[in-house]
């Protein structure tokens, strides 16, 4: 869209093909400004208990494979007790062929946090990345 700098030789009005942005731009940046401000507010620090519902309508496996870590550090797959070590070979043999290779993760709530993330650093190095962190107490 160009201009010329030559001087309109009739008197009478011309029409403006260009498309006016100023007031384009003025809302946006209001409406920046506004999401900038609500953004923040959004988040809640409020603490409140939320209701659990009864439906439970996920498919649940058969047999879903446990692993349990106490607060001492002690591991159990499916409730039979393993070492560190000996952990991804008992997971592989817990799994049936063809079930889904889903891991639920129970830890006990005193356990210092590192040893939960070393566990799943070791079950995720043994390509297991279906880990659910699960509270089967009903809480």
């Amino acid at each position: 869209m160009g201009f010329s700098i030559l001087k309109q030789v009739s008197d009478e009005p011309y029409e403006i093909s260009d498309i006016n942005v100023t007031p384009f731009i003025d809302v946006m940046l209001v409406l920046l400004i506004i999401f900038m401000v609500a953004a923040p507010l959004s988040t809640s620090n409020i603490k409140i208990d939320l209701p659990t519902g009864t439906d439970k309508t996920q498919k649940l496996l058969a047999t879903p494979l446990v692993v349990t870590i106490k607060k001492d550090g002690t591991l159990y797959v499916n409730n039979k007790p393993v070492n560190q070590a000996g952990l991804s070979t008992a997971i592989k043999r817990a799994i049936n062929p063809g079930d889904d290779d889903r891991i639920f993760l129970q830890a006990d709530k005193g356990l210092q946090y590192q040893q939960l993330i070393t566990i799943m650093d070791t079950l995720r190095h043994e390509g297991y990345t279906k880990i659910a962190l699960v509270d089967l107490t009903g809480n």
